[in-house]
């Protein structure tokens, strides 16, 4: 006789799951706290709420999830086993950031990022920037598959760009966001493209073409936005870029040999290199560049009036783990500041208690809960595609994780989309409009705590101008209610 299979003990928490007993009021109890204490806090501390206060708000609504749940019989030992495997899985993520924190230093120093800023000021004046920063980094996401790391590289460049011509750091980043989204809902190698239509019971490239029908309007429309809103802003212009060249000319070596770099990194994830590995390089060709090409900056941060091996090692370090800032004139100094690995450490933080949150909900069946009373309410296709919706921007903002945003509905409403005869493209294609893409637009989320941290930006101030993003749901919405491209399912013909 076979033996049974054995559950991991931190999958333990799956037996809560399917959880009877809690009803869609106690599912949403936590919910009601989180947002309200989230709410007030934010009214308090303003923007700064993102610096620590945020963070144990979220730990306090986990613990109001954990009330719920040992009402209703579920063990703190399956909680924090839920818990444990929800932190667990964003190790990846985690270890992102901390890489992406010492790239964007030894960028800096080697003077990859100043580069980049150089001759983009040459290239692009306020009317067509906002424009080309969603083209530029749409082209980069489709070819390395992540919207994470156009943002880390192309994004931090585009961002000093657009504060030299005097455009608001929110434009810019949602330009850059709505170009790095289209590009990782679109492209074959991003990890979202690939789960959306296993979840779905679909095909890749099938999907990426269906998923093509509502994406290519919405960026269509996002870039009208951008050039309406480019021939409106009152800049300071081309003109007023001299001071900011001559610094960054008298202050850096400035070469194209140092695109080198970037361009290494970007080849490497296009083959398909884990994202980890292709940052570490970068972040090492950066230290071994800025050695080359920049050693007076270098020795400087090394604490020495010459280069040596010592010097030169600690200048390095000092750029990879701490924040560095070079100097400058008071007014460009966020132009010569990295963060390094600890300034990432608030994001990190955010993630983790964001993760416990979503952890408890999860481990208490509340999620679950939720997502089937969104399937009850589907009564038509149009209500089945609008509670899919609603499902993927709920787990948003309380799983606070694009890829549950995208598992929990694609297993809770498969089965329904095909009972109704639909082909299971709609699905995959209505779970990245409105799951992938959402994620960003949330503060305690790890894609939105991500791309705040990078890009120097709070999620408050981009926002609206990340109009790809939230225009995405409406334009699937929009096709559901019109009837628009509804693919059927193919029913084989009897032999």
């Amino acid at each position: 006789m076979a033996k049974k299979a054995q559950k991991p003990k931190y999958r333990e928490a799956e037996n809560i799951v399917e959880n009877k007993e809690l009803s869609i009021w106690e599912a949403l109890i936590p919910v009601f706290a989180l947002v309200a204490m989230l709410a007030y806090n934010v009214f308090v501390f303003g923007d700064s709420a993102i610096e620590g206060s945020n963070q144990f708000i979220l730990l306090l609504g986990g613990a109001v999830a954990a009330v719920v749940g040992f009402k209703n019989k579920v063990s703190y030992k399956q909680m924090l086993a839920e818990v444990a495997e929800n932190v667990r899985s964003t190790t990846g993520a985690l270890l992102i950031l901390l890489m992406v924190g010492a790239l964007a230093g030894t960028w800096l120093i080697s003077g990859i990022i100043p580069a980049m800023i150089y001759y983009g000021l040459y290239i692009l004046n306020p009317t067509i920037f906002l424009a080309a920063c969603v083209v530029i980094c749409a082209i980069i996401s489709i070819a390395t598959g992540s919207s994470w790391t156009t943002a880390a590289t192309v994004g931090i460049a585009l961002i000093g760009i657009g504060d030299v011509l005097g455009i608001s750091l929110g434009m810019t980043a949602g330009a850059v966001l709505s170009g790095a989204y289209f590009g990782d809902k679109m492209s074959p190698l991003s990890d979202t493209t690939n789960l959306a239509p296993v979840m779905a019971g679909g095909e890749l490239f099938s999907h990426i073409r269906y998923m093509a029908l509502t994406t290519i309007p919405t960026i269509t429309v996002t870039l009208l936005i951008f050039i309406i809103i480019g021939f409106s802003i009152d800049s300071t212009g081309p003109a007023d870029a001299s001071e900011i060249l001559r610094i960054i000319g008298e202050r850096f070596n400035i070469n194209g040999w140092l695109f080198i770099v970037p361009i290494v990194v970007i080849f490497l994830i296009i083959k398909k290199t884990p994202p980890l590995v292709a940052l570490l390089i970068g972040t090492l060709l950066g230290g071994v560049f800025a050695l080359i090409f920049q050693p007076s900056i270098v020795s400087s941060l090394g604490g020495a009036s010459e280069l040596s091996f010592e010097s030169g090692y600690k200048g390095v370090l000092n750029a990879i783990t701490v924040e560095t800032q070079l100097e400058a004139p008071e007014k460009y100094s966020k132009l010569f500041k990295s963060k390094g690995m600890a300034g990432m450490l608030g994001t990190i933080w955010l993630i983790v208690c964001a993760m416990v949150f979503g952890g408890i909900m999860d481990g208490i069946g509340a999620l679950q809960r939720i997502t089937k009373s969104l399937l009850n309410m589907a009564k038509t296709t149009f209500g089945l595609f609008a509670s899919t919706v609603g499902s993927c921007l709920a787990l948003n903002v309380t799983a606070s994780d694009q890829y549950l945003a995208l598992v929990v509905p694609g297993k809770m409403f498969s089965n329904a989309y095909r009972e109704r005869g639909l082909a299971p493209e709609n699905l995959s294609r209505t779970l990245e409009d409105s799951g992938t893409v959402t994620s960003v637009l949330v503060p305690w989320n790890t894609c939105g705590a991500y791309h705040s941290g990078v890009l120097g930006v709070p999620v408050i101030d981009y926002f609206a101008f990340a109009i790809f993003n939230w225009l995405s749901p409406f334009m699937t919405l929009l096709f559901a209610a019109l009837q628009i491209k509804i693919k059927q399912l193919v029913v084989p013909a009897k032999a």
